[in-house]
C-alpha cells in the first residue's frame, strides 16, 4: 500500500466560479508551479519516489520546466480531457504516446510507459496505446445560465409537476 506518486496540480481559475466571483486569484504563476514540484521532491524524498507533472495544467513548456526541477513523471495520455479546459486551460484534450515521448526525449530523458502502480507495461498494452485512433474533435454546447426574469418550472425526477424556485 501507500502512495505511488504526488501530483501538485495547480489551480486553473480563468473560468472557475470562485475566481469569476473574485474569491480567488487566477492561480499560481508558472514559477510557483515549478517551485511546488521542486519543493515536493525535496520534502517527500525518499518516502514518495514519484513526482508527477500535468501537461493538462501546465502545457509543454511547464512540464518541461517541472521535469527539470524535480518531477520524474509526465501525466498520462488522457482522453477527452474536459475539466481543466472548462476551467480555462488550453493545452488540449489528448497527448498521444508519441507526443509524450517526444517531449521527454527533447529533455534528454528516456521515456518509459508504466502502469498505475509504476510497473512495466506489457508489449500488447504498449502496442494498443501506440495504435489507438486519434480522438475526434468534441463539439461542446455551452450550458445556458438560468434566466432569473423568465423562470422555468424546475422538474425533478419522481415529481409529477414542476416546482417554482
Amino acid at each position: 500500500g501507500g502512495f505511488t506518486e504526488f501530483v501538485p496540480l495547480p489551480f486553473v481559475g480563468a473560468e472557475a466560479p470562485i475566481f469569476l466571483r473574485g474569491g480567488a486569484r487566477r492561480g499560481p504563476t508558472l514559477r510557483e508551479s515549478v517551485l511546488m514540484h521542486a519543493v515536493s521532491r525535496l520534502v517527500l524524498h525518499p518516502h514518495i519516489k514519484n513526482i508527477q507533472t500535468s501537461w493538462v495544467k501546465l502545457g509543454r513548456e511547464g512540464v518541461a520546466l517541472c521535469l527539470n526541477s524535480g518531477a520524474n513523471d509526465l501525466g498520462g495520455t488522457l482522453m477527452n480531457e474536459s475539466i481543466t479546459r472548462a476551467a480555462g486551460a488550453n493545452h488540449g484534450q489528448e497527448w498521444p504516446p508519441a507526443h509524450i515521448e517526444a517531449v521527454i526525449q527533447a529533455l534528454g530523458r528516456n521515456p518509459r510507459q508504466r502502469t498505475t502502480l509504476y510497473t512495466e507495461v506489457d508489449a500488447e498494452q504498449r502496442r494498443s496505446a501506440w495504435n489507438a485512433a486519434p480522438l475526434a474533435p468534441i463539439v461542446e454546447t455551452p450550458a445556458r445560465r438560468y434566466e432569473r426574469g423568465n423562470r422555468q418550472p424546475l422538474v425533478r425526477p419522481g415529481l409529477e409537476t414542476g416546482l417554482r424556485p
